[in-house]
């Protein structure tokens, strides 16, 4: 059923018909000027300061990162974790240009599908869309370029995420998923998943003992690409 068959209803529900416009602009421009909710100061940082902020956030929940200085280093940074995790050089990547465009041929001995995940495939390798840096976690919106299925069924997810793509806190991750999604007929619309992804699967439900992998990977590893100049480390942070 479409959403204006669903409002129709509901108008006939009430004996009331469309919104005069004077009421339909009011109702549009309270949509468009929502109130902002009220932010941590701990996010609202120089860029530089931002980007650390959410490193640290990340590897303070048992994740890790890597910087590289550009796409191109991804290929040789995904070769190179692996081998340092004694694991086989063989993973599945998420369908999405950005990631295709990378010269994976640079690096042979690297075996790869494309597409969704599979209960064999034990490394993905996934596009991320935003870093919130007031807690270190990945704003993964399910898209046909970046299957779900790549941040569940792994047992290593690797999320190659730009620097620009960092925001200070989940309203400004929300404003760029908003900005992302719109379209002509609807004027803008959500994905039918977003996963929030703070450091790799755990538990600790038994016993209080911390288990890693309960209900995902059990590592989770981000490859940093430097592609915003304002937010390379300063002087005092190298």
């Amino acid at each position: 059923m479409s959403k204006e068959a669903i409002l129709n209803g509901i108008r006939r529900g009430l004996k009331r018909g469309p919104l005069p416009a004077d009421q339909q602009a009011m109702l549009a421009g309270r949509l468009a000027s929502h109130p902002r909710h009220l932010q941590p100061a701990r996010a609202q940082l120089p860029r530089p300061q931002q980007v650390a902020l959410f490193l640290r956030n990340v590897e303070k929940e048992f994740g890790t990162v890597e910087r590289v200085p550009h796409a191109g280093a991804v290929p040789g940074a995904v070769a190179d974790y692996l081998a340092a995790q004694n694991l086989a050089p063989k993973f599945v990547l998420a369908p999405n240009p950005e990631l295709w465009a990378m010269p994976w041929s640079e690096r042979p001995m690297l075996e790869f599908h494309s597409g969704r995940a599979e209960a064999t495939d034990l490394v993905s390798v996934q596009h991320g869309f935003v870093g919130v840096a007031e807690t270190g976690t990945l704003m993964l919106p399910a898209a046909p370029t970046r299957p779900t299925t790549l941040n569940l069924l792994p047992d290593t997810e690797i999320v190659v995420l730009k620097a620009s793509g960092i925001v200070a806190g989940y309203e400004d991750a929300f404003d760029r998923l908003r900005a992302e999604n719109q379209d002509a007929l609807t004027g803008g619309f959500m994905p039918r998943n977003v996963m929030f992804v703070t450091g790799p699967s755990r538990s600790a439900d038994i016993e209080q003992t911390l288990e890693l992998g309960a209900h995902g990977p059990r590592r989770l590893h981000i490859i940093l690409i430097d592609d915003d100049p304002a937010a390379l480390p300063t002087d005092d942070q190298a």
